[in-house]
């Protein structure tokens, strides 16, 4: 079972699909989520959701105070599944879901966003991972104080990060790993 951990719908579950997606665990999440609030990039922020399965992350971000929440993921029953929890909380007027690849929306992504969550399938190959991020790197797609949030497993290589985003963090939770990266100018 995954739930929103904390905010205006800290508590309620969400469903996730049968099959095709890692949900982040509620201790990760929360975590990731502390380290944001302390960043001070949450509340009224917009943020990007690439690969992101149910919406965990996005609603997450939308729960505790994200006025805009765009959420991306490939899978038509992915999508659908993040639709019907956006509805069931509540969050039409903040969340959206896009039926998209996360290389072709970061491409022509429309910032700024202030966070940034990349959960790809860690089977993910770490070159169409650096293509997404270096789309992310554009000029106006990241804010000032922007954070890039990326999870992959411990066993993965560090992401490739392009010029323009300076990794600042990594934490570890068992087989996660949680990267941080920030916009250099």
């Amino acid at each position: 079972m995954t739930r929103i951990v904390a905010g205006t719908v800290g508590g309620r579950t969400i469903a996730v699909p049968p099959k095709g997606t890692r949900p982040t665990s509620d201790r990760v999440r929360e975590a990731i989520f502390s380290r944001l609030e302390h960043l001070d990039v949450l509340d009224g922020g917009r943020v990007l959701d690439l690969f992101a399965g149910s919406g965990a992350l996005g609603l997450e971000a939308a729960s505790r105070g994200a006025v805009e929440v765009v959420l991306v993921d490939s899978a038509r029953r992915a999508a659908d599944v993040a639709r019907r929890n956006v509805a069931d909380l509540g969050l039409t007027g903040t969340v959206r879901v896009v039926a998209d690849t996360a290389e072709r929306y970061s491409a022509g992504a429309v910032g700024p966003f202030d966070v940034v969550f990349l959960d790809p399938p860690y089977d993910l190959a770490e070159p169409a991972l650096a293509v997404v991020l270096e789309h992310l790197a554009a000029p106006g797609v990241l804010a000032r104080g922007a954070v890039v949030v990326v999870e992959r497993s411990t066993r993965s290589p560090e992401p490739t990060w392009p010029a323009g985003l300076e990794p600042f963090a990594r934490k570890d939770y068992g087989e996660t790993a949680v990267h941080y990266a920030e916009p250099t100018a």
